[in-house]
């Protein structure tokens, strides 16, 4: 049985097959509100967005699949079309910022 998320008005804008911090309600997949969501917009946005979390995280796992394939010299980053390398290596450089920007605020936090 799913455990669900509802908004302040009572309405479910969240299923999940584990208990959660915010959706501890567990109810019927016959449920009439379960129905209910499963059969509105707010579901197919809720979906949507499960999607595009889900993209971000597989991106991610793309990246490194690749890193692992190029330092296996399975394939050279030359062997890509000019436009994927082009992003391969902007998001290499964001990344690289990013992690140093991290770093720099540990540093700041240590004394």
């Amino acid at each position: 049985m799913p455990f669900i998320k509802r908004d302040p008005e009572g309405k479910i804008i969240g299923l999940f097959g584990e208990r959660q911090a915010d959706a501890e309600e567990e109810l019927s997949v016959n449920d009439k509100d379960i129905i209910e969501f499963l059969e509105s917009k707010d579901y197919s946005e809720y979906t949507n967005h499960l999607l595009n979390q889900s993209d971000t995280h597989f991106i991610r796992v793309l990246e490194d699949l690749i890193d692992i394939l190029l330092d296996k010299h399975v394939f050279l980053l030359t062997d890509l079309p000019e436009a994927a390398q082009d992003k391969l290596l902007k998001r290499k450089k964001i990344r690289k910022k990013h992690i140093k920007s991290i770093l720099s605020e540990e540093d700041d936090n240590i004394f």
